[in-house]
């Protein structure tokens, strides 16, 4: 029984060697090997822990019981059409999901203060002091109330935020409003003047960020025009649309830490407009030692018998 690490990503987080170290230390009685680097009889790997790993790859062990993903987002894995027919496992951890609420609540306070401008000012050493409305004038909308939103949306709530959540099916969220389906999704629209999205990459949300939708975003909010904070998926997002609507103003403002091409082109124009915050897709880069745990107590219920945790419904994408 070997467990196969298959990780294919940029950054120190994702350096394959470092992930085969954490496994093979949690895992001694079980062989721990790398794709690329070893050899492994294929009937022998039992478990795959996989980060976007090149299509067809994991087609080749017959025996997978499960495909641990590392990372929260399944849709690198869910588009490889030769993908095995077993249980995929998503991350699901507090680790996670109290980074993501960091970053949601930065970048809205960030745009809440008009921390941007106070930036402009230092540069050119202006004493710049603009009016300042009250948590409470601002409307907060959140696209997606999995773990993720429904934490995001109960902090900033306390903050004082006016907060509400749209999701495909109905949640329910003390002291948040909630919207579902299509036809709920433009009263949610019209009450946003901040939308966070949080949502999966599936069929039905691909390129839903788009001219259309942010037409609908509330025109009479405090900050003159709404803003756009995307930490979701990058295939949920039109980026010639984002930069038409900030450069005509129906949008005021972006936080893009997702993109159509990872990691984003240099000559992109996104990285040097005005009123884009780029961050490079780590707004939940979760703790490498906390996922390595989690997925070892995976397989080790597994090994006992117990149902795996956490896994993907393939037909939803999530």
């Amino acid at each position: 029984m070997t467990l196969l690490v298959a990780v294919n990503g940029a950054g120190d987080n994702w350096a394959p060697e470092k992930w085969l170290a954490r496994f093979s230390a949690r895992l001694p009685d079980m062989p721990v090997v790398l794709f690329g680097r070893d050899q492994p009889d294929p009937a022998t790997v039992k478990y795959v822990a996989a980060w976007q790993p090149p299509p067809g790859t994991l087609a080749a062990y017959p025996n997978l019981q499960a495909i641990f993903n590392l990372g929260a987002g399944v849709d690198a894995l869910l588009r490889d059409a030769t993908l095995p027919n077993v249980p995929l496992v998503r991350v699901v951890n507090p680790d996670l999901t109290q980074r993501m609420t960091e970053y949601v609540v930065l970048h809205v306070l960030m745009h809440h203060r008009q921390q941007r401008l106070m930036d402009r000012s230092q540069a050119a050493r202006q004493w710049t002091t603009p009016d300042q409305w009250a948590a409470a004038n601002l409307r907060v909308g959140i696209m997606g109330m999995g773990e993720l939103g429904q934490d995001a949306a109960t902090v900033l709530s306390r903050i004082g935020f006016q907060v509400a959540g749209w999701s495909r099916s109905l949640k329910s969220v003390p002291g948040v409003p909630c919207y579902a389906g299509a036809d709920e999704l433009d009263t949610f629209l019209v009450r946003t003047d901040v939308l966070v999205v949080l949502l999966p990459s599936t069929t039905e949300t691909a390129g839903i960020l788009n001219r259309a939708l942010f037409s609908k975003l509330a025109k009479d909010g405090p900050l003159g025009a709404p803003v756009l904070i995307n930490a979701g998926r990058g295939l949920l997002q039109v980026e010639a649309d984002i930069i038409s609507c900030l450069d005509d103003g129906t949008l005021g403002a972006a936080t893009l830490d997702v993109f159509n091409q990872e990691p984003l082109a240099v000559d992109h124009p996104l990285w040097s407009h005005p009123k884009v915050t780029v961050t490079p897709h780590n707004a939940a880069d979760s703790d490498p030692e906390a996922i390595s745990d989690y997925v070892v107590g995976q397989i080790r219920r597994h090994q006992r018998g117990l149902p795996l945790q956490n896994i993907v419904a393939r037909d939803r994408g999530y």
